[in-house]
């Protein structure tokens, strides 16, 4: 089976998007290698930039290609017009394309797989920016029906791609990723801070953790209680400049601060030093560093929209993202309730073993299979 993956999210500074694409090439290429003759994968990953170079050197076993071309461009050339197809661009024929976003990655003749994660772009797309606001709202219900299959992470984002694009069930799959291969640490930090871990994106709602996290200051100033520092930890988006500003500001300055992008090797490292983890979305399609957090035993406050009640279950604390006050209470409780924060560890380290990347290369793996199957039976 050759196969051509859009490699280009886990190109540089890897959000959730980029980091399950990255996990999932490399679990692919661990269950499929190409000399197992029962079930052979041979397996292309595809990168385009002019400023960014591919490094494949941690995925031994696919073959690599680098083209220099803005993402910009590609982008536009492929979803307004379908061109150029896969073969064209690697040089080489595919029995499978797999987009890792809702847009098609075009083929003369290869099955076409597309990845979404989340459908919040349709409501909000005041919320996105450059090529997905322009084209994501637009073409995605196009795009979903011609694909031969389409992936997605959670039930949740099942459910909105059947609701909202009208797309049979039996066309989605659910390939949830695995849990990171982190052992669990030995004991929380009684120092640690309160962690955010998130592209600082209108959507993550950081406005929001700031507004709770100033009331919780408010609130424990008062009581003459000391607050955990908050941690901020992403790439910063455009739209970042206000939630930046307030961190130089009374009453956030010295008490929360952001620190950047942080890259995989560093991000275990940042995870063990917090007392909890803490992500208000308005959406998520899966939301990684819940899954992340339980790994380790890291408590988790999370949002009650999107995927994140479905990841997190009750494992931790679920609070409305448009009530500061809510988000603030939960902070505090598993902050100060040893008992419960304790509980929670339990119930997330058990709730993380449920997530493997084994499990999914297998279902991704027979979604490619059921996509080959689907094109045949209409090209007859």
């Amino acid at each position: 089976m050759r196969v051509l993956i859009d490699y280009r999210p886990a190109l540089r500074e890897r959000s959730g998007v980029g980091e399950y694409t990255h996990e999932l090439v490399k679990a692919l290429l661990a269950a499929f290698p190409a000399r197992d003759a029962a079930r052979p994968l041979d397996l292309t990953v595809f990168s385009s930039s002019w400023r960014d170079r591919l490094d494949a050197s941690d995925l031994a076993g696919a073959t690599a290609i680098d083209r220099r071309v803005p993402v910009h461009v590609l982008n536009l050339l492929w979803h307004r017009f379908g061109w150029p197809p896969a073969e064209t661009l690697a040089g080489r024929a595919f029995d499978v394309t797999h987009s890792s976003h809702p847009l098609l990655l075009p083929a003369r003749a290869a099955a076409h797989v597309v990845t979404i994660h989340d459908l919040h772009f349709l409501a909000h797309p005041e919320r996105t920016r450059a090529e997905i606001r322009r084209d994501y709202p637009a073409l995605v219900r196009a795009h979903a029906h011609r694909a031969d299959r389409i992936i997605v992470s959670s039930a949740f984002a099942a459910g909105e791609v059947e609701r909202r694009l009208e797309v049979p069930r039996e066309r989605i799959a659910i390939c949830a990723p695995g849990a990171p291969d982190w052992t669990p640490r030995a004991t929380a930090p009684s120092d640690g801070y309160v962690l955010f871990l998130g592209t600082l994106e209108p959507r993550k709602n950081v406005g929001g953790l700031l507004d709770a996290y100033e009331l919780l200051l408010k609130r424990r100033a008062d009581a003459g209680r000391h607050v955990p520092e908050l941690v901020l930890a992403g790439r910063a988006t455009g739209e970042a400049r206000a939630w930046l500003d307030r961190l130089e500001r009374p009453p956030l300055k010295g008490v929360a601060r952001y620190i950047g992008y942080v890259d995989s090797e560093k991000r275990r490292a940042l995870y063990e030093g917090a007392r909890l983890v803490v992500q208000p979305s308005f959406e998520e399609g899966f939301g990684m560093p819940v899954l992340e957090a339980m790994t380790l035993g890291v408590p988790v406050v999370a949002a009650d929209r999107g995927s994140l009640p479905e990841v997190l279950g009750d494992a931790g604390l679920l609070v409305d993202p448009e009530q500061p006050s809510s988000i603030a209470a939960a902070i505090t409780r598993v902050a100060t309730d040893r008992a419960f924060a304790a509980t929670c560890t339990a119930k997330g380290l058990a709730r993380a073993r449920d997530f493997r990347w084994s499990r999914t290369a297998q279902q991704v793996y027979d979604v490619y299979q059921q996509a080959i199957e689907h094109r045949r039976c209409a090209s007859a």
